[in-house]
C-alpha cells in the first residue's frame, strides 16, 4: 500500500474503533510512517483481498487495537493459498509474441505470471483432472516413469506414508508440472532429479524452489516441442 492507502485505511480503523485516533500530529505521522513501511508489501485491494475488509473484521472479533501485522499476516496467508492453487501450467496461446524456442523467455514469462498471481493482480490458474483422451494418455506415460508397480487402491491406502510420492502421481494424474522431474538450478539446493529440494541447512523443503518449476516447465514445453 502507499502512504496515501495506508492513511485511508488508518482513518477507517479509527471510524471503527474511536480508541485508535490521536490528538497528537506528530504522533499520527509517526504511526502512519510505520504502518507504511510495515504495509508496503501488502496491496489494498487484489483478486480476493480487501484490507479494510480484514482491518474490519478483525476489529468485529478482537478487544485488541489493531495492529499493522493484523493486516501483513492475512494477506501472506491468502498470497500462499492463491500460489498453491495456481498450477503454474504455461499457456503458449496466453503469449503469442513468445518464440517457442525461447526458453529464457518463457521461464521469464513464467516468473512475472506467478508474480502476478502472488500480488493478487492475477486469478490462480486451475485445471481438472486429466481422463480421457491424447492427455490421459501423457498422465499415463508420466506415472509409468514413477513407476505403477501397484494397484491405485493400494496406492491411495499408502498416500499418507509415502506424501511425495503420492505428491508427484497427483500432479501427473491432473497433467500439472512436476518440479522432481529435473535438478534445481538453486544455487543453495542443486538437489539431483526425483529428490526434493533443501534449505541452507541440507533439511528437506515441504515446496521446491521456484526457480526449479520454472526449469521443469521449460524443460516439458520444450520435450512437447520436440515431440510434436
Amino acid at each position: 500500500m502507499t502512504p496515501r492507502e495506508v492513511a485511508a485505511l488508518l482513518a477507517y480503523v479509527v471510524r471503527l474503533d474511536p480508541r485508535m485516533s490521536l490528538d497528537d500530529p506528530a504522533a499520527a505521522a509517526e504511526r502512519l510512517a510505520q504502518w507504511s513501511d510495515l504495509l508496503s508489501d501488502v496491496p489494498a485491494t487484489a483478486q480476493g483481498w480487501d484490507a479494510a475488509r480484514i482491518a474490519r473484521d478483525y476489529i468485529a472479533r478482537n478487544p485488541y487495537r489493531i495492529q499493522p501485522s493484523d493486516v501483513s499476516r492475512p494477506w501472506h496467508t491468502h498470497k500462499a493459498d492463491q500460489l498453491g492453487r495456481h498450477v503454474g501450467t504455461f499457456e503458449p496461446t496466453a503469449h503469442p509474441h513468445l518464440d517457442p524456442d525461447d526458453v529464457e523467455g518463457y521461464r521469464r514469462a513464467l516468473a512475472a505470471e506467478r508474480l502476478a498471481v502472488a500480488t493478487g493482480q492475477q486469478a490462480p490458474a486451475t485445471h481438472r483432472a486429466i481422463t480421457a483422451g491424447p492427455a490421459a494418455a501423457e498422465v499415463e506415460r508420466r506415472l509409468a516413469e514413477l513407476g505403477t508397480y501397484m494397484p491405485r487402491t493400494v496406492k491411495e491406502a499408502l498416500a499418507d506414508y509415502r506424501p511425495r510420492r503420492a505428491e508427484r502421481e497427483q500432479l501427473a494424474t491432473a497433467g500439472r508440472i512436476d518440479p522432481l522431474n529435473v535438478r534445481c538450478p538453486h544455487e543453495h539446493c542443486r538437489a539431483p532429479k526425483g529428490e526434493p529440494c533443501r534449505n541452507r541447512h541440507r533439511q528437506a523443503r515441504t515446496k521446491p524452489h521456484p526457480s526449479r518449476l520454472d526449469a521443469a516447465t521449460a524443460a516439458e514445453h520444450t520435450r512437447q516441442e520436440i515431440s510434436a
